[in-house]
């Protein structure tokens, strides 16, 4: 009875089976074996104590569509919820880590965004890395997820949490209304580019609303012409200009902006130094960095990390990191 049912549930995850990337480091496991993974992550619990190493090795390298599988094999041989269990197991880094794994994309997105608004003070990082990093169609799915897990609207608790122009540069990114077409339009690039000088290097005072309208909503391909051309009446980069004339989470969101445009892999790697250079570690964001690309552009980063810093993001990791959290996370980082 086990088997077919095990294999009903299958045959229905034949169409998630997929990796939601090409450029990870984790891939899906050869051998996969549901009911393998589903003993031997509950003998690591069985006892006094939990033996980590299995779960990290179990969770770390299963791709996110085979985790679900694990964790409806487990609710059907166990009946109880694989998170939960888990939870109560782990603790600290490890367990975020381990608890990010096993939600699919949009809701692990949905669920740092909502730790991010209604923890005390608002984690603006948080807010900025995921809205100005995914597509449309990501941000649709993280805003219906959102709103049935916390039957609350995004936009509304953003809005509630947040001021000023930074909220209003949140709440057009929340609309996935960027055109992802590759079109490029000369004239509208020279004439956007004259806009943004005009709103900020050529006059006293910034209308930030002539940046917004055309970061937020221009496809990619023209605003990368948009930036050559600004480059060319302004005799400097969109990025410093942004820098000169912003300041706080408004020069962060929009410098977020920009750099995810012209080289995804590369801002994160940025802000995966980032939260690791100097004193103490800025856990949050390098979790979630961590959790949330491995899957997707993960190799890409390594890359960009080793050019930008000439040391590579696994010894960046090993030296910051310890115990159970870093041995998670560097399976997650890959050689």
């Amino acid at each position: 009875m086990l088997v077919h049912q095990q294999d009903s549930f299958s045959q229905r995850r034949q169409a998630e089976s997929h990796v939601i990337g090409n450029r990870g480091t984790v891939v899906e496991a050869a051998a996969f074996n549901v009911e393998e993974d589903v003993n031997r992550l509950r003998g690591a619990m069985k006892g006094a104590g939990t033996d980590e190493a299995v779960v990290i090795e179990v969770l770390a390298r299963r791709t996110i569509a085979q985790r679900q599988r694990i964790k409806e094999a487990y609710k059907l041989t166990v009946g109880k919820d694989l998170a939960g269990d888990l939870q109560g197991e782990l603790t600290g880094n490890t367990e975020k880590v381990v608890l990010g794994l096993l939600m699919i994309a949009p809701k692990y997105d949905a669920y740092e965004l909502r730790t991010a608004i209604k923890g005390s003070g608002t984690e603006e990082a948080a807010l900025i890395d995921i809205l100005a990093s995914r597509t449309n169609a990501e941000i649709r799915a993280i805003t219906e997820v959102y709103m049935k897990e916390h039957g609350t609207s995004l936009e509304d608790d953003i809005e509630a949490d947040t001021s000023g122009m930074f909220k209003r540069v949140l709440v057009s990114l929340l609309t996935a209304g960027r055109d992802e077409s590759n079109t490029v339009n000369e004239t509208q690039a020279v004439q956007d580019a004259k806009d943004i000088y005009e709103a900020g290097e050529a006059c006293w005072g910034t209308d930030e609303v002539k940046f917004l309208t055309v970061l937020c909503v221009r496809n990619r391909n023209h605003l990368l012409r948009v930036f050559e051309e600004y480059q060319k009446i302004s005799g400097r980069d969109i990025e410093d200009s942004i820098k000169r004339e912003m300041s706080g989470s408004l020069e962060d969101v929009f410098l977020a902006i920009v750099k995810c445009l012209r080289n995804k892999p590369a801002f994160f790697a940025e802000r995966l130094y980032k939260s690791m250079k100097g004193l103490g570690t800025t856990d949050s964001i390098l979790i979630r960095i961590m959790v949330a690309r491995a899957e997707i552009d993960m190799l890409d980063i390594k890359t960009e990390f080793s050019k930008a810093y000439g040391k590579t993001l696994h010894s960046f990791i090993n030296g910051d990191s310890s115990g159970d959290y870093r041995k998670i996370l560097l399976e997650l980082c890959g050689e």
